[in-house]
């Protein structure tokens, strides 16, 4: 089943997304696979874990290997969450065409999000304050997540799965030096498969300054 569903979610992804993919500027397309993941201890606490495995082509070239976990805290039910987290990052940067350069790095993040629905549309603000570790650097940066999902076939007792339309943007602000860091559009689809599972895929540009990257992602949504 759910390699049916990531079959379809790819063919109306290209359908949704080509457009995006012709007019993109020129970069290199890489793949990252997302799996994020909530435990619900009780109404007020949460555990968060998140994998992502990125890669600088399709897959095998690994780019970043990026683990998260973190506890959560409901101020109000489901709509607001305070959370404090840790993040283990491992980096392998080209330093020239053949080799690379691998990086560890460790970041503490405390982060706020907040939800609200405007008739059909699911809105979701995420602020983010990170404090990150690597190679006898610390840094300090800030990032601020807007995304929307919005339903194209609702679900029914017979047939629970759901489809939506997503998007996001996610700015990435450096506490000094050069302040811009980066930026992340995306834009993809996704499958509610019950209400604890979901599926999605979709296409993301990464803004730097002077240049960009282009990514496919097939994220995992569970929560437990």
């Amino acid at each position: 089943m759910i390699i049916k569903i990531i079959k379809q979610l790819a063919a109306i992804s290209i359908m949704v997304l080509l457009p995006i993919l012709l007019f993109s500027q020129d970069s290199n397309l890489g793949n990252w696979l997302v799996y994020i993941g909530s435990k619900k201890v009780n109404d007020r606490w949460n555990i968060h874990h998140e994998v992502q495995y990125r890669n600088y082509n399709a897959i095998g070239d690994l780019e970043q290997l990026l683990l998260r976990t973190g506890v959560g805290y409901n101020l109000t039910p489901g709509n607001n969450n305070f959370l404090l987290g840790y993040g283990f990052i491992r980096s392998e940067n080209y330093i020239n065409l053949d080799d690379k350069e691998g990086v560890d790095e460790h970041r503490i993040f405390q982060q706020f999000i907040t939800k609200q629905k405007i008739g059909k549309f699911k809105v979701q603000h995420r602020y983010r304050f990170e404090q990150r570790f690597a190679a006898d650097k610390f840094k300090m940066r800030y990032r601020y997540f807007l995304a929307v999902n919005y339903p194209v076939k609702l679900g029914t007792e017979e047939s629970p799965r759901e489809w939506y339309l997503s998007a996001y943007n996610e700015i990435f602000l450096n506490s000094k030096d050069n302040v811009f860091d980066r930026n992340r559009l995306y834009g993809g689809v996704g499958c509610r498969l019950n209400k604890n599972t979901r599926l999605e895929l979709g296409y993301m540009n990464q803004f730097f300054s002077g240049s960009g990257r282009d990514q496919i992602n097939l994220i995992g949504f569970v929560n437990f």
